[in-house]
């Protein structure tokens, strides 16, 4: 391949993107495929925006360090290592690791903004969209931010309200309309994954 093939990931929060895309990244090796993923460029806490009672907002568009996801992204295509720091969600029991990646002939791009930055979209050589029921996503967010982020049940919900919501429709959904591949993910998704699969292993 003279240009690696870059496919972007999106979804609701809790829609299941993380375990496809454990499952995809597991039918390929090391040096055939490459993740990115949106979830390592958040801005520090103190540089969020704050909602009405004072709640830092992760789930906005300005909660992401938008050009350096794009450049690193712009590395990887030109064929170049990038390396980055881990981003734990300002969970102090997780030291956080540093994570190198390498080139690779399929570029895997993860992200609930994948679709809305317009830099990123432009890059994408293949546009998924996972998509679960709104009480699934919202029953997968709690025991996610419950056990991985260390946030109590109020603030989950205050959050899932009030924050995940809101961004859903207004910035996330509207890329279910430009995906080339949408991917039900209420039950299994075992299809899907063989499709995806099968049509990236024809690529390398």
């Amino acid at each position: 391949m003279s240009k690696p093939f870059v496919v972007g990931i999106t979804g609701g929060s809790g829609s299941g993107k993380t375990h496809f895309l454990s499952q995809l990244m597991g039918k390929f090796s090391e040096n055939e495929i490459c993740l990115i993923s949106q979830d390592n460029y958040y801005k520090k806490i103190n540089e969020q925006e704050k909602d009405a009672i004072g709640v830092e907002n992760f789930d906005l568009p300005s909660a992401i360090r938008k050009e350096d996801f794009h450049n690193d992204l712009v590395k990887l295509i030109e064929g170049n290592t990038v390396e980055l720091t881990e981003y734990t969600f300002n969970n102090s029991h997780i030291e956080p690791a540093r994570i190198c990646l390498k080139p690779a002939p399929i570029i895997v791009v993860e992200g609930i903004f994948t679709l809305y930055y317009e830099e990123i979209k432009n890059l994408l050589d293949l546009k998924l969209f996972v998509e679960a029921p709104d009480f699934l996503m919202m029953k997968r967010r709690i025991l996610r931010d419950g056990k991985e982020r260390g946030y109590d049940i109020d603030d989950v919900l205050h959050r899932y309200e009030f924050h995940v919501m809101p961004t859903y429709r207004k910035y996330i959904l509207p890329g279910r309309y430009e995906a080339d591949f949408i991917i039900p993910n209420e039950n299994n998704f075992d299809r899907a994954l063989e499709v995806v699969t099968a049509h990236l292993r024809s690529l390398i």
